[in-house]
């Protein structure tokens, strides 16, 4: 199953969250499969800016384990953490 079947369409609104945040940031559109700091897009303390949004638009909280960069690299990826803390995973 790929990341896009796992994001379910309740979670559009994360993900649309997620693409104009992200986009705007970089001045740039961004696809939700694109990994982001391997195109040069983002810097690693990027990462630092991601973790803010998440867990001010979203009402998660991001620590331990869930720190780690293949959890920021797309959008999806976001998208998917964002689900998960907030289903109590």
């Amino acid at each position: 199953m790929s990341t896009q079947e796992t994001i379910n369409s309740a979670d559009t609104s994360v993900r649309d969250n997620l693409v104009e945040f992200v986009s705007k940031s970089t001045k740039t559109e961004v696809a939700p499969d694109l990994d982001i700091f391997a195109s040069g897009l983002v810097s690693s303390l990027f990462a630092m800016q991601l973790v803010v949004h998440l867990e001010s638009a979203f009402g998660i909280t991001i620590g331990g384990a869930d720190l780690k960069l293949d959890n920021f690299r797309t959008i999806d990826a976001m998208t998917t953490l964002v689900q998960r803390l907030r289903d109590g995973g």
